[in-house]
């Protein structure tokens, strides 16, 4: 999914007063997060993820293989914490501006 610079913006809007509701630990990407990640993007569409692990580049390769892994968009990444999005399957419930000029 390619998103323009407004639908972004738009989307770290909505973002901002989110609490993170996964966390990636020690134990690293398992079946059972990506299953629980899967399951979280399809009922909120916009979730914040906390990444725990290592340095600036595992934590990036994480997020990259997360968003690889769920079909989701990477929003934003601040720190340990990054905002994925991905539109419901059925029935999106974000409706995102028109992708017109940026």
């Amino acid at each position: 999914m390619k998103l323009t610079e407004r639908q972004r913006k738009f989307l770290r809007a909505r973002a901002h007063a989110l609490k993170p509701v996964i966390a990636l630990g020690d134990k690293g990407i398992t079946q059972g997060l990506i299953d629980e990640l899967d399951a979280t993007l399809e009922h909120h569409e916009l979730i914040k993820l906390k990444v725990r692990t290592g340095d600036r580049e595992t934590r990036d390769a994480a997020i990259e293989q997360l968003c690889a892994d769920s079909s989701a968009v990477l929003i934003s990444r601040v720190g340990n914490v990054a905002t994925l999005y991905r539109p419901r399957r059925a029935k999106p419930g974000i409706v995102l501006p028109a992708a017109g000029s940026d």
